[in-house]
């Protein structure tokens, strides 16, 4: 039996020249649109106090002379993404961030940026055996029914593009390109062993792993440097929406992506060598509204997309044979991996624990892994026995290394003099 996963690959267009006309009436259909809906959510906020959801624009600008430039599911998808960034921005003030904006309009003076195009299952056809893409124009903008932007794209050598479920034409800042969303089957593997192994996600630390007697700390410093370095060079620009500021946005998030990928591949690596064959991790759903981490927490969380990262390791570990199992975190930061006592006041400072009744002296982030692999296995209560738990206050660090962009013990990274 084969599990399914998706993919997304990045394909350049061979025929621009001859597309790229086309490529941008919809790119620039797409920013009207979204000026028109953010328009929209102005009035019906003065008028009700309340910010619509994508239903309701979905309702209110159906029959909209824009709504009509663009096939239905692609306004929809621009619709549905409004409704998202206003979303954020509300969960961000409710978290105490003064300085959070609401999403602003896609506008320079007269002249509208291209914005990203989502084709849905109606809106393309792929003909797999010419490396061919056919994308539909909306109804205004076509010259007739049989009017549509035919794109022949350039994959990987190494992809196979079949089973595409979703396509976005993306504009990279010189070209268009092709985002191919993919559902791609993987033949099963055999698990690698029967052992489990439980991951807390975090800020200064991303990822710590528990296996049992051992357990791995993946610092996210990397990250924070990344976002530090980008935050300030985007303040340099004049206006946000800038060429150099949407430049530094798109390669803050090709690092951040490459550091997601380098981790969770990293993580699965190890676990397969340690006879994993499931994974325990925290599902962190709903942790920015349920908690204030303080201002600066608030926006690391918002940042670093821990749903993203988490469906990086299910696919990176079904490929291995090794299931994904989210876990609700409840308590496991203040209870003791090692005799189930539970206070509050454990966490005597960032990044130790020490448990007022068995005095087990543990690294934060391991001890809640190692609570969140025994939620796995109810077998394991904590009995307050004998078992040796040393590997939880000292954990083998690795590093994320900038000069090769992989994952290394900590004593094998370079580090800048």
């Amino acid at each position: 039996m084969a599990n399914q996963v998706t993919r997304t690959y990045v394909a350049s267009v061979r025929n621009h020249q001859q597309v790229r006309a086309d490529l941008d009436s919809l790119g620039f259909a797409a920013s009207k649109l979204w000026n028109i809906a953010r328009w929209t959510c102005d009035r019906i906020w003065e008028e009700t106090g309340t910010i619509p959801d994508h239903g309701t624009l979905k309702a209110y600008l159906k029959n909209h002379e824009r709504y009509a430039d663009l096939n239905a599911q692609s306004s929809q998808a621009i619709l549905e993404e409004l409704a998202e960034a206003f979303d954020s921005w509300y969960v961000h003030r409710e978290n105490g961030n003064g300085n959070a904006n609401p999403p602003g309009y896609r506008k320079h003076g007269d002249d509208h940026p291209r914005s990203t195009v989502t084709f849905k299952e109606d809106g393309f056809k792929h003909d797999s055996d010419h490396d061919r893409i056919r994308l539909s124009k909306g109804r205004n903008l076509k010259d007739g029914r049989s009017d549509f932007i035919l794109c022949e794209y350039a994959a990987d050598p190494d992809v196979d593009v079949k089973n595409v479920q979703q396509v976005r034409a993306v504009w990279s800042g010189d070209e268009w390109e092709l985002h191919i969303v993919c559902r791609v089957e993987i033949e099963d593997v055999d698990s690698p062993g029967d052992r489990v192994a439980g991951i807390d996600l975090g800020i200064c630390n991303f990822a710590a792993v528990a296996v049992g007697d051992d357990a791995l700390l993946y610092p996210g410093g990397a990250l924070k440097e990344d976002d530090y370095y980008f935050q300030k060079e985007r303040a340099k620009c004049d206006d946000s929406g800038s060429q150099k500021a949407r430049r530094l946005n798109r390669k803050r998030d090709q690092r951040r992506t490459h550091f997601f990928h380098a981790v969770s591949a990293d993580i699965v690596a190890e676990c397969a060598a340690r006879n994993v064959g499931k994974i325990a991790v925290g599902d962190l759903s709903g942790i920015r509204e349920d908690t204030d981490w303080g201002d600066h927490g608030n926006l690391d969380l918002h940042g670093w997309t821990f749903d993203r990262f988490t469906e990086m390791l299910e696919y990176k570990a079904a490929e291995r044979g090794i299931s994904v199992e989210r876990i609700g975190e409840r308590d496991t930061s203040k209870s003791c991996a090692t005799c189930g006592f539970t206070d509050d006041s454990q966490r005597v400072e960032r990044g130790l624990y020490v448990c007022e009744s068995c005095e087990t002296v543990a690294n934060a982030d391991v001890n809640g892994a190692e609570n969140i692999r025994q939620k796995v296995l109810p077998s394991l209560a904590c009995d307050g026995g004998d078992r040796d738990n040393g590997w939880m206050a000292q954990p083998a660090v690795r590093l994320f290394d900038k000069s090769t962009g992989r994952v290394a013990p900590q004593e094998q990274v370079r580090r800048e003099p």
